[in-house]
């Protein structure tokens, strides 16, 4: 079992590699890709030294898996040379994920969606993920008519550069800005760029990859939100259903979802936070109560560590599925 880290010394790449390290696949031979002018370069990898590749000699070893995290262009281009060499790419990009042809997967979701013949499977965007790892279990029981999704998202999930910036405000020093406007002390409305109908890139994920995943009959609606908090996503959540819940089934129905920790004890100000959920792998919910408002609708709190299960936890998941179910190799 061969597999290939491409985009191996960005942000993603080093979080996939720390996954990879805890998770302790049955993997013979790892290969750690990155551009032209990485190669060469030393890596470590559980006590040992690899040697960083470029992508053209990543294609000739014919990796069965090659995790991707670099970006979707070379996504885009990339992704078709290694499938036609017979390797599985699992993308985390947003090239693939509207692609009809192409399975957008949740292990703990759609995973049994995934057959030998998907050459190359799409890692959802972080936000939708941990949304999606809420949504599903309730869905079944309740059926989701329709939600309302408001994130504050972590600046790392704009880069390093924005990391950078972050970084430099806090200690007053001038550098390159990633955003028009500083991050510390401020929320920036301003996830991805803003497309035709108002709305980002970032909120129309929300929108269409929830309804890829679960059911494109359920309605989404998405601000999405940067703060400044150096990792982790949390997520303010108004889900109207199509019967009526009962709180305690609720609770009950999340606490039993593979990958959901229940965090909801106001008695104790027990709920989520990135703090909290900083390096781990689960998706984190709490502040669990009914809409006054209006009939057979909840409101709840989500936060996940987007680095972890908004990516790199969620796409090695993917790959120990295709390996355990003998559909790789």
């Amino acid at each position: 079992m061969k597999v290939a880290i491409v985009g191996a010394t960005g942000m993603v790449g080093t979080e996939i590699i720390a996954v990879l390290e805890a998770y302790n696949l049955p993997v013979d031979t790892y290969y750690f890709v990155a551009s032209e002018r990485s190669a060469g370069k030393p890596i470590q990898f559980k006590d040992e030294t690899y040697t960083i590749i470029g992508l053209s000699d990543a294609v000739e070893k014919k990796p069965d898996i090659a995790i991707f995290s670099a970006g979707g262009a070379t996504s885009f281009e990339w992704a078709p040379k290694f499938e036609a060499v017979g390797t599985t790419v699992i993308d985390n990009s947003s090239a693939f994920r509207m692609d009809e042809d192409k399975c957008l997967v949740v292990p703990e979701i759609n995973a049994d969606l995934l057959k030998s013949t998907d050459k190359i499977i799409a890692n959802p965007n972080c936000s939708t993920i941990q949304l999606v790892m809420v949504l599903a279990p309730l869905h079944k029981k309740y059926g989701v008519k329709r939600v309302v999704v408001s994130t504050y998202q972590s600046i790392s999930g704009s880069g390093m550069k924005a990391m950078r910036q972050l970084e430099n405000e806090k200690n007053g020093v001038k550098g390159e800005m990633a955003y028009p406007y500083p991050i510390e002390g401020n929320c920036l409305p301003h996830c991805d760029s803003f497309t035709e109908n108002g709305y980002t890139k970032e909120e129309m994920k929300l929108t269409n990859e929830t309804k890829k995943i679960i059911d494109p009959s359920i309605n989404v609606t998405a601000t999405a939100v940067r703060v400044p908090v150096s990792g982790g996503h949390s997520e303010a959540v108004n889900i109207e259903f199509e019967s009526d819940f009962d709180l305690a089934d609720v609770r009950k129905i999340l606490h039993e979802m593979q990958g959901v920790t229940l965090k909801d004890n106001i008695d104790t100000n027990t709920y989520p936070m990135p703090l909290y959920a900083k390096g781990k792998d689960d998706v984190f919910v709490g502040r669990i109560r009914r809409d006054e408002s209006q009939a057979n609708t909840l409101n709840l709190w989500i936060v996940a560590d987007n680095l972890r299960k908004g990516a790199a936890t969620n796409a090695v998941q993917i790959a120990a599925y295709l390996i355990d179910k003998k559909l790789v190799g």
